[in-house]
């Protein structure tokens, strides 16, 4: 694995490296010691798997409320997405600022979410599959979300909004909610 930064600190574009033969290939996609050698994430607990059919639909903003904060590692294992991490860790020099790439498709990269960041992806293809390792267990109750389009982030979306959960629409704006910025 190759691991870049990204223009947030802590957060981290992984590229893997297959091994190709006649067969197919083989890549690992995590490894505990070369995690900890980048001062990454050592531990994951749990692994979860999104599918989504349409292209055009959003996933998101997402984080989980303190003690319960998370690392993620996103990979698109199928289709390609446009994932987007904002940084609302209070007193950051990046706070509120947002950073983009392309998964799947072509490349073979991973996106590291550290705790503190905000979450989402647009598909951009049909039948898009993603998995994420998670640092912690889930805990209900704990996950909150700002808006896709919330003004405080600006996010600039690279494909039209299709299809959203009517949970992900109804977030309140993130700069005018005390409690949701206080929980990141």
């Amino acid at each position: 694995m190759k691991f870049n930064a990204t223009p947030l600190p802590g957060a981290m574009l992984v590229e893997l490296q297959p091994h190709e033969d006649e067969r197919g290939f083989f890549e690992r996609i995590y490894c505990e010691r070369e995690f900890a050698e980048h001062g990454l994430p050592g531990r994951m607990v749990q692994a979860n798997v999104s599918f989504t059919r349409r292209a055009g639909t959003l996933r998101g903003m997402h984080w989980q409320a303190a003690p319960h904060e998370e690392d993620k590692l996103v990979h698109c294992l199928q289709g390609a997405i446009w994932d987007v991490i904002v940084d609302i860790r209070p007193g950051s020099p990046t706070y509120c600022r947002w950073f983009g790439v392309e998964l799947g498709g072509a490349g073979d990269r991973m996106l590291l979410v550290p705790k503190g960041f905000a979450h989402g992806f647009v598909t951009l293809t049909d039948d898009a599959s993603v998995l994420y390792h998670v640092s912690q267990f889930h805990a209900p109750g704990t996950e909150r979300g700002a808006r896709h389009d919330d003004p405080a982030f600006g996010i600039d979306w690279p494909v039209p909004i299709r299809l959203i959960a009517d949970k992900d629409r109804a977030w309140p704006d993130f700069a005018g909610n005390a409690q949701e910025r206080s929980s990141a």
